[in-house]
Order: structure tokens, then sequence, then C-alpha cells
């Protein structure tokens, strides 16, 4: 495998997603950290060399740029047991992943992100309008999460998969952004489950 670098920002979930599934395979990364609110990743060298869409995580793969978590999740798991072999069990997988970059992640992220790195005082006025909407569907997204782990251990096939290291990112932090965890028992022991995975890393 060619050398691999990891353009990030560390407090990013995105982005500790890949850290964890690398550490899950036993993948070295190098890393290269940017800081998003200082718009390292809109400058004119970043989007002509590194990804044209101005955002992080990116993998380089040698001379190769891979932007979307997902994708360079998938591209270090590959031939892993993090990756289902069953035809059902990895669309599956993939469901739950793309789940959470559409109803998950725009939700508890960005709640996250508004009041760690912003903080409420310093939202604008069609953010703070928003956050009503935000904190439901991101309970929303816990609720369904709960009501699946009840029935199962790991998202699927009964096992750590991607699917679980995708969902783990931002969920063990939803505290950040005002959900309360403790509200979802299903997700609170699945997540100790998950952190008590041999090779875990923290965030």
């Amino acid at each position: 495998m060619s050398d691999l670098i990891l353009h990030e920002y560390a407090a990013s979930g995105n982005c500790y997603k890949i850290r964890l599934t690398a550490a899950h395979v036993g993948i070295p990364l190098e890393r290269r950290e940017y800081d998003i609110v200082a718009g390292d990743t809109r400058t004119p060298a970043f989007l002509e060399r590194i990804n044209a869409n101005g955002r992080i995580p990116v993998l380089q793969v040698g001379d190769d740029f891979l932007p979307e978590s997902a994708a360079a999740c998938l591209y270090l798991a590959d031939g892993t047991p993090l990756i289902p072999h069953d035809r059902f069990d990895r669309a599956d997988m993939l469901h739950w992943m793309f789940w959470e970059q559409y109803s998950h992640e725009p939700n508890i992220a960005t709640l996250r992100f508004w009041m760690t790195t912003i903080g409420e005082a310093g939202l604008d006025d069609l953010q703070r309008a928003q956050l009503p909407g935000k904190r439901a569907a991101g309970a929303a997204a816990l609720a369904l999460m709960d009501a699946h782990l009840a029935r199962t251990p790991f998202f699927v096939a009964g096992r750590l998969t991607l699917a679980d290291i995708a969902l783990f990112a931002y969920t063990h932090v939803a505290a950040d952004g005002g959900l309360r965890l403790d509200a979802y028992p299903a997700v609170s022991d699945w997540l100790a489950r998950v952190a008590g995975q041999p090779r875990h890393i923290a965030m």
C-alpha cells in the first residue's frame, strides 16, 4: 500500500472515523492538520491540489486524493473483517453509513460544531432558527439507533463493522451539542462495546 496521508481537522468526527478505521486494521497514517475555522481548506493551493470541494477529510494515497470519510474508510478496510463478506450484510453496512451522513451527521455533528466551536452566542439568526429542528432530528436519529441496538449488539452482522465506526464518531460526543445520551440506554451500551474493542483509539 502506498504511503497514506490524512488531511484533517482533528476535532472532526468525520476525520476521526478514518483514524479509527486505520487503527482497527493496523494501517499507519501520516496526519496533516488544517484549521477549518481559519479557512485553511479554502486556499487556492488546497482547492487546486487536495480537494476542489474545499473540505476535509481527504485521504492521500500516494499522488491520489480521496475525499469523503466513508470512501476513505472503505479504502482502508477493504479485505478486512470490518466489511462483511455476505452480500446483504455488506449492503446493510452501507445503508447505515449512508443514513449516518444524511440523517445523523447533519444534525448531531452540526449541533456539536455550533455549540463547541462557534458557541451559541455566536450563532447567526439563521443558525439560531435551525436549532429546534436540528435538536429534534438529532433526537430522532438517536431514538432510531436505540430501537435497533436494543435487538442487536452492533449495527450489522452481530459484530463490529464500518457501520459502527461511522456512527460511533459523532454519537459518542452528541452531548457536546446538547443531546442527552442517557436517554438512550441501548446506544449507551453500544458506545461502551465499541470503545472496549481491541485497537480502539480515543478521538
